[in-house]
């Protein structure tokens, strides 16, 4: 049995941890911390009664020594000031925020800037220590970094969306329009006008059109593996607060290449994701009450031979496989486990 720290336990990552390791088989979780600590995890949650009863410390009161993973399910600029310590008791750290998504600190400027805060990291040496925490991906070198970073959720179903077009030289030069729609748990669970029944009943709105943080992480990756075909990407991204409590549908539409239709590309994307356990390639429609609570992404390509446009339509659940069942995922990798251990999640249904 593996021991993990949570930090930042009382936000909605962190309760999503508490609920997967706590029926996890291979991983239990040791101790708890977050800024609001002094009492038991069930306590502050009801619903975690006779799930997790620890108490949730203050984090500077945590006693990594036995643990065999640490997840900083912490805001950005937190865990950047944390990893350090564990990093030189060489135990291995899942980050939550963009702390560790990249490897150049320019980029983490840029992602600091685009959301508005500081752009100063505190540890830059460890950058360069870290590896962008996308399994489909990144499988091989997750297995031994020392610290993952955990995409964002917006990424996350970007990514998955684009990967197989980018390598595969489906794409032509030009601007990829990205059109992100995302449940109101993604703006965190303390209270604020984002997330305020009143305000959000019956309403959406979009923000940060353009300029979203998400663009530097998706960019970076795309563009670092797209085929010798095409040249790099730049992309249009919208995102929008829809009033649903969790999901994400992400709509893709890019100029194509001519020779590709929307058979190939159907075969090309189930080729890519074959040995993906949490990526299903569908010729149905996606929705998000199909993913909803698992660490699924489902995905449909379509090639409209009328306009020469290809669509990618996927679907995540932004609080599991945009967050902590990928983490999960990460930590099996990470730890030597199957990485499907604990994440054969049934969607919760209707």
């Amino acid at each position: 049995m593996k021991n993990a720290v949570i930090i930042g336990a009382t936000g909605f990552g962190g309760l999503g941890l508490i609920d997967i390791l706590s029926k996890h088989p291979e991983i239990k979780i040791t101790e708890l911390a977050a800024i609001d600590y002094g009492k038991k995890i069930s306590e502050m949650y009801p619903h975690l009664r006779g799930i997790s009863d620890l108490e949730v410390k203050s984090p500077d009161n945590i006693n990594p020594d036995n643990a065999d993973i640490v997840f900083l399910a912490t805001p950005d600029q937190v865990g950047m000031n944390l990893a350090k310590s564990f990093y030189d008791k060489k135990i291995p750290v899942i980050d939550f925020s963009g702390d560790f998504r990249f490897h150049s600190l320019e980029d983490y400027k840029t992602y600091a800037l685009n959301k508005n805060m500081s752009d100063i990291h505190t540890s830059p040496e460890l950058l360069k220590e870290s590896v962008y925490g996308l399994p489909e991906k990144n499988f091989d070198i997750i297995k031994t970094a020392p610290i993952i970073g955990n995409p964002g959720c917006f990424a996350m179903a970007m990514i998955l969306a684009l990967l197989p077009a980018a390598e595969n030289g489906l794409l032509k030069k030009g601007t990829l329009i990205c059109d992100g729609k995302t449940g109101v748990s993604g703006a965190g669970i303390n209270p604020g006008k984002a997330n305020s029944y009143p305000l959000r009943y019956e309403n959406s709105n979009t923000y940060r059109e353009g300029k979203h943080q998400h663009l530097v992480e998706v960019e970076n990756i795309i563009n670092r593996y797209i085929s010798d075909k095409n040249e790099n990407q730049n992309i249009f991204f919208v995102p929008q607060i829809i009033p649903m409590n969790r999901g994400i549908i992400m709509t893709v539409y890019a100029d194509i290449s001519s020779e590709f239709n929307t058979e190939s590309v159907n075969e090309i994307y189930k080729n890519y994701y074959q040995n993906s356990p949490f990526v299903h390639v569908l010729n149905s429609s996606p929705n998000t009450s199909e993913v909803r609570g698992t660490n699924n992404c489902n995905i449909k390509v379509l090639v409209d031979d009328r306009t020469g446009k290809l669509l990618i339509v996927s679907v995540l659940d932004n609080l599991l496989k945009g967050q902590s069942g990928n983490a999960v995922q990460n930590a099996n990798i990470r730890l030597g486990l199957d990485e499907q251990t604990g994440l054969k999640l049934n969607p919760i249904y209707p």
